[in-house]
Formats: structure tokens, sequence, C-alpha cells
């Protein structure tokens, strides 16, 4: 025999049917919590198939985001085989079917149905290595995002505030520059302190440079403060506002460093890390969420079925006699993934010199860099050509 439990996966719950064999379904679909009683009801039910069959059975269910996790888990520590879909497919043998009914009792039985049906390869078991990676990167990626909105926000109430205030530091968003800004936001509060105090307070809080450094900070910063055209904030609220994103912009900062260290502690384990940076324009970053996003390389036995994954194939459409000429790519796959590549390309084919001496590009991965030339002079467009590179990055 060969049994079979589909799970349809919702937030907190799953739906169970068990099937002994093709054609033979096992006492009634059951809901489950997503708690140790429900986990515990679950495994009395795998045990009742078991002792039926002489077999342990395989679970199927979907993939759903993160609310399949605790299962995965549970599954994981009693050593139970389990297959993990894409929903694209699940969907396209639920449509198969002329009627038209949508439950999560159906679903699962569908998802039993599937697995007899579909030669479905069992969930490769990525290390916890990786999967703490991949998490600490898409982490990194999403606090990334937000701290851009937040000094987007910073800059906005910065222009209402102190707009001259951009050209006292070089790097407006290194902590010196926040930190002084953050106890004197203001033309007056700046006037009111003096330069003397103002060299002392920025030499305190960059004590990396040198007090003439300090002194001509302190000398901009009241340049500045003269040129401002707001000698006299009437706006309270602007001052609090700016106050409280200087302060937002920090921590942020603080969380994407935190978040870079453990990043390079975890990838100094991983033989694969050192070799990928190996490919020229492929930096820390881009290699780490290249490799966590990608997972056991050892998953793919053919370039086409990790391009495949990654979702930059071409779509095909054929009907009769017409076959579509402009295909777009599938983008089935991870989107952290395609742009990770995407950056890794750009950053190939670009110019390595800070400044151009002479026409002539001198490009980080100068085979790349022909290759690109040689599909671009046959008249692609410029996305199409980055697609046709990430793709040979691929392989």
């Amino acid at each position: 025999m060969n049994p079979v439990v589909g799970l349809d996966v919702a937030k907190g719950e799953s739906q169970v049917q068990g099937f002994l064999d093709k054609k033979n379904p096992f006492k009634r679909s059951f809901k489950i919590l997503h708690t140790v009683e429900g986990f515990e009801q679950l495994l009395q039910f795998l045990q009742k198939i078991e002792e039926t069959t002489n077999t342990k059975p395989v679970l199927i269910m979907e993939s759903t985001g993160h609310y399949h996790s605790p299962i995965m888990q549970f599954l994981d520590n009693l050593n139970y085989i389990y297959i993990v879909i894409n929903p694209l497919i699940s969907y396209r043998a639920k449509s198969s079917s002329l009627r038209k009914v949508k439950t999560d009792v159906i679903d699962a039985y569908h998802l039993c149905e599937l697995y007899y049906k579909e030669e479905l390869e069992p969930y490769k078991k990525r290390g916890a290595q990786l999967l703490n990676l991949r998490n600490l990167t898409r982490q990194h990626d999403h606090l990334t995002g937000i701290s851009s909105q937040a000094k987007l926000h910073f800059l906005a109430i910065l222009d209402q505030v102190f707009p001259e205030y951009r050209g006292v530091f070089g790097d407006l968003y290194s902590n010196v520059s926040l930190l002084t800004l953050l106890e004197f936001p203001s033309s007056e509060a700046v006037l009111l302190a003096g330069e003397e105090q103002l060299a002392k307070r920025i030499a305190s809080l960059c004590t990396s440079r040198s007090k003439q450094w300090a002194n001509e900070r302190a000398k901009l910063l009241i340049i500045a403060a003269e040129k401002n055209p707001f000698q006299v904030n009437l706006y309270r609220s602007l001052i609090i506002s700016l106050e409280m994103h200087i302060k937002m912009v920090l921590q942020y900062k603080e969380h994407l460093s935190n978040l870079k260290s453990e990043i390079n502690v975890l990838v100094k384990e991983i033989e694969e890390y050192t070799i990928i940076q190996s490919i020229p324009g492929i930096g820390k970053k881009i290699a780490a969420t290249i490799i966590s996003e990608i997972g056991e390389i050892d998953r793919f036995d053919n370039p086409k079925k990790l391009v495949a994954f990654t979702g930059v194939d071409p779509s095909v459409f054929e009907s009769g006699k017409f076959t579509a000429s402009r295909n777009r790519i599938t983008k089935r796959g991870s989107s952290r993934l395609r742009h990770a590549l995407f950056m890794a390309v750009r950053c190939a084919i670009r110019d390595n010199r800070k400044s151009k001496t002479t026409d002539e590009i001198i490009p980080r991965n100068k085979r790349m860099r022909q290759f690109y030339d040689k599909k671009r002079e046959e008249g692609k467009p410029f996305r199409v050509t980055v697609i046709a590179c990430v793709n040979k990055l691929l392989h």
C-alpha cells in the first residue's frame, strides 16, 4: 500500500485527509489547530494509518508562505517524509474538474489525489544554517527599504527646518552628523552654542578625527546657520518630527549593522560563499542573498532547472499556427534571487574605474561585458540583454 495524508494549510490550522492507497480514502477529513494538542491529534492519525498499512505515510501540502512552517518543524522532529508543492501545481489539478467547488475538505482531498497522479519529489531539507541566512538576508532587505523611507521623510523635514545643514558633513547620515543635528536642530541652537562649544561637541562625537577637522566642521555649521532661511522656527512640531526621524534613522543603522555582522558570521562557514565571490561583480551581500535563496544547489541536476527556479526562463505560447515571438520571462521563482542576480550583472558590466580617463570601458567582468555587448549589437533591448546575462551567470 502507498498511504498519503493531504494537509490544506491555513493560518493557525490545517484540514487533514488520509488515503491508504489510490482511490481509497481513510476515515473522514478533520481539522487540527497548530498547537501542541493539534499536532498530537495529527500524530495519532498518522500512527493509525501506519498500523493499518504497515507503512509510514507521506504527507503533502502546499507552500503557504510561513503558515506551513510549524507543521514542517513538527514532521522533521518525527522523521516523516513530506512534500511541499507549488500552489500553481495544485491549482492546475483542481481546475481539471468541471465542477467549481472550493472548500478546505475538497482541497485536502485533491492534494492526496495529486500525489498519486504526479511524480512529486520529497521536500529536501535546507540546513538550519541556510535557513538562518535566508531569514537574515530577507530581514536586511526589508529593513533597508524601511530605512530608505525614513531617510526620505527626514530630508523632507530637514528642508523645512535647516536646509543649509546638508553641506556641513561629507556624509549627512553619518553618526556624527545625525547626533550633531539632534543636539543642534535649528539655526537658533547653533548660533546660541557658538563655534567653540560646537567644535568640542563634534570632537567628542567623532574621536577618530583630529581637532582641526572638528573646528572646520564647527565653522561650516556656523556659516550654514547664518545662511539658513529659517532663522526663527515658528513650528515646534517640525523640530519634534526632525528629532524623531533622526533617532529612527540611527536605530535602523544600528539594526542593519547588527544584521550584517550576523550574516558575516554565518557565511564564513559556507564554502560556496567564497567560491561565488570569485565571480567578478558579486560582492558579500549579493553572494549571501544568492546562496540563501537558492538553498542546496544539489537540488538541481541541470542548469535549466535552476534557471526555471529563478523564473528567468522565457514563457512559451503557441496555438494552432500561431507562435508568439515576444515572450516574457515566467517570474515563477524568488523575486529576491532575481533582483540579486540582476544587480550582480549590472555590477559585472559596469566600468571598474572611479573616474574615466579614456572612452574605453574597463568592466569588472570582461567575459560578461563581451557577452552583453554582443547581445546589444544584435539589437536586443537593455532588459532583455541583462536577463540573458543573468541566464548565463546561472549556468
